[in-house]
C-alpha cells in the first residue's frame, strides 16, 4: 500500500498566511496603546473610589514619612462634576473617613487624606517624640480624641482648641507649643489666635510640589507647538519633586493653566488662561 503524498500548499495561501501575521507596533502604536491605559488611571466614576485608586499609587518619597494624600485639583481633573466632588468630599469628611487640610504652597491647595492615616502619622510621630522627651504626651491623646473627632474644618481657633483639649485635662499653653512642634498645628500669620491642621514633616514634600509644577510647565513651554503625549510625559523624571509625574500630571490638567480633552492621549500648554472643567 504506497503512502499517499500530501499535496503541497497553493502559493496563494501562503501569501495569505504571511499576510494576517500581526506587524510589528510602530512606537506610536506603543504610546497610543499606553495612553489608554492611563485614561483607566485617569478618569473614575465616583470620587470614594478615585481617592483609594489615588492613595494606592500615590509614590513612595524616600527618606520622609508622609501619609499618601491626594490634591483636590487631582479629583477635578478624574471626575467630570465637580459639584459632586465637593459634595462627596464634605460627606467622607462628616462620616470622619478623610480630613481635608490647607497646604501651605502660596496657592489655593487643600490635601484629602484619609483619617486613618493621619492617626498613624500622628502615632509614629510621638513615638519618636517619646524617645527624646521628658515632657507629658497625654495631649496628643486629647487631639486625637476631642480636637479631631469635634473640629472637622481646616483650622481652629485658640479658645475653641484650648476648649476641645480641656475636655482630656488641664491644658497648659506648653501642650499647644508640642502640637505645633510636632507638625499638627501651624499658627497662621494673619491672625496668631487661629491654627492651620497640618500634616507633619509634609514641608520638604510641598517644596517639591511647588518646584515639580514650575519644572513640568517650563518642560511643556519649550515644546514646539506647546504640547506632549501623555505617554511620553509619564516616562520622564523630575529633578526636583520627590512626587512622580503621574501626580503632578493628575494636578496640572484642570488647574495649572493647561488643557486636555476627558480621553487624556494629550496635554496641552494654553497661555496663562485657565481651563474651565466644562472644557475638559
Amino acid at each position: 500500500m504506497s503512502n499517499k503524498i500530501p499535496e503541497s500548499e497553493p502559493s496563494t495561501s501562503r501569501k495569505r498566511r504571511r499576510n494576517e501575521e500581526p506587524e510589528p507596533q510602530s512606537e506610536d502604536d506603543v504610546v497610543n496603546s499606553h495612553s489608554l491605559s492611563l485614561d483607566d488611571n485617569f478618569a473614575f466614576s465616583d470620587t470614594l473610589m478615585a481617592l483609594r485608586m489615588m492613595r494606592a499609587q500615590f509614590p513612595h518619597i524616600q527618606k520622609v514619612s508622609v501619609p499618601p494624600f491626594v490634591l483636590q485639583s487631582q479629583l477635578y481633573s478624574s471626575i467630570k462634576n465637580r459639584t459632586e466632588v465637593d459634595r462627596e468630599i464634605e460627606s467622607l469628611k462628616r462620616e470622619k473617613v478623610v480630613r481635608i487640610f490647607k497646604l501651605n504652597t502660596g496657592q489655593d491647595d487643600h490635601a484629602i487624606m484619609f483619617i486613618d492615616d493621619y492617626i498613624s502619622q500622628i502615632e509614629r510621630v510621638v513615638k519618636r517624640m517619646e524617645e527624646n522627651s521628658k515632657n507629658d504626651l497625654v495631649v496628643f491623646e486629647w487631639f486625637k480624641i476631642h480636637v479631631l473627632q469635634s473640629k472637622l474644618e481646616t483650622s481652629i481657633g485658640h479658645q475653641e482648641l484650648w476648649s476641645f483639649l480641656s475636655l482630656g485635662g488641664k491644658v497648659k499653653e506648653d501642650h499647644i507649643s508640642q502640637l505645633i512642634s510636632a507638625g499638627l498645628l501651624i499658627r497662621q500669620l494673619i491672625d496668631q489666635n487661629m491654627y492651620w491642621f497640618s500634616i507633619p514633616n509634609i514641608g520638604s514634600v510641598l517644596k517639591g510640589l511647588s518646584q515639580g509644577r514650575k519644572e513640568l510647565m517650563s518642560l511643556l513651554s519649550r515644546r514646539k507647538y506647546k504640547e506632549m503625549m501623555m505617554a511620553a510625559l509619564e516616562i520622564k523624571r523630575l529633578r526636583f519633586s520627590s512626587l512622580d509625574m503621574r501626580f503632578h500630571l493628575r494636578d496640572l490638567i484642570v488647574e495649572r493653566c493647561a488643557r486636555s480633552p476627558f480621553q487624556v492621549t494629550a496635554i496641552f500648554v494654553a497661555g496663562h488662561r485657565k481651563v474651565e472643567a466644562s472644557e475638559i
